[in-house]
């Protein structure tokens, strides 16, 4: 969906905004209510399109059907923490799941690094945001941000594994016996997985559209009030430690890729360099603080910081891969 896709509406939304309500295209208030109409129709458009295709290839997959996947190919911890990666970004996962899944992949055997393989590529590479980057960027930014997202999940997951750390995981989790998954059962119909993944679909929404309002709003008061490239001095390319600042801002944020993609996309508007914007939007969805409150549930602080530390390196060095790649 490009923008030639939203041109009339774009028409639309400049005749409501300049004729019916009168106001003038040079205020900056005309410019950012502008700017939020257009992008509130056009965002949701492509998060109802974009939801409702994962939701239903999602149909075809669950958490225990993965777990007992890697379970049965446990042998070498390099593949599975290619495979683990990759299957992290079309399995259904959030935040909140992050403690049951955990514990369900170390009593299956799962080795650790394989296990955090899985759970750093799931939220940081999700096919949601995936598929509004193609929209709102183009296929070749969306093609980098998968590909560095894996890439990461690999790499911090291999380290993690080496480093040895499974006396860092919380003596309850090894005596925990969660049962047998990946049980077929009776099989649902195409009726049944459409109607399914359109009642996901409206149960996301229901859990995201606050923060993707939150964030189309913020995006308008920076496209009314904040001039093009004003951002650009501390943000820009040209500051060397842009992206590190954007990692640690992100940290404490809570959202998800959705609804922290408008955001993004304005800021780049303004000046701040795509790799660091696209650094800020996966510490906050790889390493907000309410994911850490839920791992330390299941992991002593060493490892916690272990995980932290290797996400947040990785993070910041395709934040500067990005920014040298589209300078």
């Amino acid at each position: 969906m490009g923008s030639l896709v939203f041109e009339p509406w774009q028409a639309v939304v400049d005749w409501f905004t300049y004729t019916v309500l009168g106001l003038s295209p040079a205020s900056p208030a005309a410019s950012a209510l502008n700017f939020f109409i257009f992008d509130t129709v056009k965002i949701f458009i492509l998060l109802v399109v974009i939801i409702f295709g994962i939701t239903f290839l999602r149909s075809f997959f669950s958490p225990e059907k993965t777990r007992a996947w890697l379970a049965e190919r446990r042998g070498s911890t390099t593949v599975g923490n290619v495979l683990a990666a990759l299957l992290g970004i079309v399995t259904p996962f959030c935040s909140c799941s992050a403690v049951p899944l955990f514990i369900g992949f170390v009593e299956a055997g799962i080795p650790l690094g394989v296990t955090f393989s899985f759970l750093i590529a799931a939220p940081m590479v999700n096919e949601i945001a995936l598929g509004m980057l193609w929209g709102l960027f183009g296929w070749q930014i969306a093609l980098i941000y998968i590909t560095a997202g894996v890439a990461i999940a690999i790499a911090a997951g291999i380290v993690i594994g080496r480093l040895g750390m499974e006396k860092y995981v919380e003596e309850y989790v090894y005596q925990i016996k969660v049962g047998p998954s990946g049980g077929e059962g009776e099989k649902p119909t195409l009726k049944e997985r459409l109607l399914g993944a359109w009642e996901a679909s409206l149960e996301i929404l229901k859990r995201i559209w606050l923060y993707v309002v939150i964030g189309i709003a913020i995006g308008a008061v920076m496209h009314g009030w904040i001039p093009t490239d004003a951002l650009a001095q501390w943000a820009g390319p040209g500051n060397p430690f842009s992206v590190i600042i954007a990692v640690l801002i992100g940290i404490p944020l809570y959202s998800n890729a959705a609804g922290i993609l408008p955001l993004v996309s304005e800021l780049t508007r303004a000046g701040v360099a795509l790799g660091t914007a696209l650094a800020f939007m996966m510490a906050v969805t790889a390493l907000s603080i309410p994911e850490m409150i839920l791992l330390r549930k299941v992991l002593k602080r060493e490892l916690l910081a272990a995980f932290v530390g290797v996400v947040g390196t990785g993070i910041i060095l395709v934040g500067y891969l990005f920014n040298w790649i589209v300078s």
